[in-house]
């Protein structure tokens, strides 16, 4: 669960870590921080999208990434991938694999964001806290999206998909 004064490692351009602040500030002051994104792909092939909860602080309702959140102060990207699956969906046996990482910019929401992708069609169980709900897009369903410039996508998802779906089309 989020908090105001949660402690978030800062980063340089080159995701070093070079001091600590509060989630407020960080958010306030656009100071580079990480976050981690899962995506959770069917075996239908479509991508379950989580629509975040009204009470976040940033992007409340907004579109994103199956589960997705901010390392913990000291704590490796795949290790806070397991746990925001945990967390958010209820999903601890899942193989992730790592798909890429984007630098922190103003269109990332200053987070140096790493992806991973799972298959399964295991259960999830969102937490009503941290998850307004849970929905199934195909991936041209969210091209689509994409293309109309829906402002309900997260930046971060945004960015997310651009790079999916830009690699997509050129294999």
């Amino acid at each position: 669960m989020q908090s105001p004064d949660e402690i978030f490692d800062l980063c340089d351009e080159q995701d070093r870590v070079i001091g600590q602040a509060r989630r407020a500030d960080v958010h306030a002051n656009h100071w580079l921080h990480r976050a981690v994104h899962v995506w959770i792909i069917r075996s239908d092939n479509r991508l379950v999208v989580q629509r975040r909860s009204g009470s976040k602080d940033e992007y409340p309702h907004g579109l994103t990434s199956s589960a997705s959140g901010h390392l913990d102060t000291g704590e490796d990207y795949l290790t806070a991938a397991r746990r925001e699956l945990g967390e958010e969906l209820g999903l601890r046996d899942c193989v992730l694999e790592y798909a890429t990482k984007l630098p922190a910019s103003a269109r990332t929401a200053y987070e140096h964001t790493v992806l991973y992708m799972g298959r399964t069609d295991a259960d999830l169980f969102p937490h009503p806290g941290e998850v307004a709900g849970l929905e199934l897009y195909t991936w041209a369903q969210l091209q689509a999206m994409l293309t109309a410039g829906d402002a309900v996508i997260t930046p971060p998802f945004r960015q997310l998909l651009e790079w999916y779906l830009t690699r997509q089309n050129a294999d």
